[in-house]
């Protein structure tokens, strides 16, 4: 999967709060660029303009390139269920933002990397893909050592914030283990977005 290696500032400014891709669930402090915020405010925003910013605020939030993301608008499209939704609950479920959420990893990046390394292991087996969807009952341990991101004190930053379709707990040696309860819902995505936007977007190519 390709990274984004451009100005991270410069996003985080254009597309407000992105949690998976800052680890932060707050919009960051803008007061300082106050003279690019108003003469952005005095521009006539278009219609075509809302909608890429939406697609991309989801699009850099989980980390995905163009032709995944397309790719997921066309699975929704096929399946039964709001067009808006199914996409999001699709992206809910990948392992490395399952990862994410269960406070493995401090980002969506941190966790995709975690997965490479071959440090995750679902229902005791090894699973070295990202996108890997997750489905109820599945159980999701960090090999061999607690990760970097939890390891002081043994506490777990994500453990107070997790959704509902996920429990968190530790185990012998402070080991976080994860468990999925069901299938994510609108509810449990922490982003701000109207997701009918990103469909709107798609629907030319889709």
């Amino acid at each position: 999967m390709s990274r984004y290696r451009g100005p991270r500032l410069k996003l985080i400014r254009r597309l407000k709060n992105l949690p998976g891709f800052t680890g932060k669930s707050k919009t960051p402090n803008l007061g300082e660029f106050r003279v690019a915020t108003d003469q952005s405010a005095s521009r006539k925003i278009s219609q075509f303009c809302v909608r890429l910013e939406a697609k991309q605020r989801l699009r850099f939030n989980y980390g995905l390139t163009e032709r995944q993301l397309l790719k997921y608008v066309r699975i929704a499209r096929k399946t039964r269920g709001s067009t808006g939704q199914v996409p999001l609950q699709l992206l809910e479920m990948r392992l490395d933002n399952v990862i994410f959420h269960l406070g493995m990893a401090s980002t969506i990046p941190a966790a995709r990397q975690l997965v490479n390394h071959r440090h995750i292991l679902v229902n005791s087996r090894i699973v070295d893909i990202p996108s890997y969807r997750r489905k109820p009952r599945d159980i999701i341990t960090v090999r061999n050592r607690p990760t970097s991101y939890n390891a002081p004190e043994g506490k777990f930053p994500g453990e107070d914030n997790t959704p509902d379709h996920l429990t968190v707990s530790l185990s012998e040696g402070n080991r976080p283990t994860g468990l999925v309860n069901r299938i994510a819902n609108r509810e449990s995505v922490n982003l701000n977005i109207n997701e009918l936007l990103v469909v709107e977007y798609y629907s030319r190519k889709a």
